[in-house]
């Protein structure tokens, strides 16, 4: 037992290990990120519980699980709040990938007039399919535009990124991150613990490279993914459409690729800031 703790604990130092670089990076602190895994802990317990038929555990089966004790458990009285848009929910994000989509088919699109006729096609066209109507072209539009992701000239919009990649917004990068991290450590985690079915989760590495073949390497993964992400999108956007009314199931299929001269020295650290100077700089 004590050998399989030690394998757990290397294990979760790894995947920590970016996360406090990240925490630093943003100004977080030890109790920042000490009240937070107390809470986490909580929550997950309670979610392990409920798995085995117990609906509501009390403050001693939640206290022995987690191994804080009673007092800390009981001062957790609400869910936790996720100030994080949740980015399949974005109707930019939906209405970007369609558009997208459509230059497989035909690149002309690429520009769109932002209203038409009704039989011409037009970017209200493909917010309003892509978000079902629920939102504005025009706020749609401006979102895209802030995000730098589109154009607009004389009531023409114009695709200006081949990926939705909110490098402007912080908020939405820290909110992909933390999707896209989750699932697919979730993919692993699952897999590790032996649950069914089993995930999609590989990968392939090599070291003693140069950083010129990797970056080679790099441009290649993206290309082929380029043509995969067209192929997927169809596929889920046509699954959705087909599926009965009240279907909760969700997929995320992602892909990454890390490089680094390991024989450089690490960069300095940013300055350090505290979140609250972050939000009213």
């Amino acid at each position: 037992m004590e050998q399989r703790l030690d394998w757990a604990l290397a294990a979760c130092s790894r995947i920590l290990r970016p996360v406090v670089k990240l925490a630093l990076a943003m100004g977080i602190k030890h109790p920042h990120l000490e009240e937070l895994l107390r809470d986490l802990l909580i929550e997950e317990a309670q979610h392990t519980w409920r798995s085995q038929g117990v609906p509501k555990p009390n403050l001693s089966q939640l206290s022995v699980t987690t191994g804080l004790n009673r007092k800390a458990v009981t001062a957790k009285v609400r869910a936790t709040v996720d100030p994080l848009p949740h980015t399949e929910l974005s109707a930019a994000a939906k209405t970007f990938t369609l558009w997208l989509q459509m230059l497989t088919e035909d690149e002309s699109l690429r520009r769109l007039p932002v209203t038409a006729g009704h039989t011409a096609p037009s970017f209200e066209a493909v917010a309003r399919l892509s978000s079902r109507g629920n939102v504005h072209h025009r706020t749609i539009l401006d979102e895209l535009i802030r995000l730098n992701m589109v154009t607009e000239n004389e009531g023409v919009a114009e695709l200006a990124a081949d990926g939705f990649v909110p490098v402007q917004d912080l908020q939405s990068m820290l909110a992909f991150l933390g999707d896209n991290g989750r699932d697919h450590l979730l993919a692993a985690v699952a897999n590790t613990l032996g649950e069914q079915p089993r995930m999609l989760e590989r990968a392939v590495y090599a070291r003693g490279l140069s950083l010129i073949d990797c970056e080679q390497i790099h441009r290649l993964v993206r290309e082929r993914w380029s043509a995969l992400h067209h192929e997927l999108a169809q596929e889920m956007a046509q699954a959705v459409h087909r599926a009965p009314d009240r279907a909760q199931g969700r997929i995320r299929v992602g892909i990454y690729t890390y490089y680094e001269d390991e024989g450089s020295p690490p960069p300095p650290p940013p300055a350090s800031t505290s979140p609250e100077s972050e939000r009213t700089s």
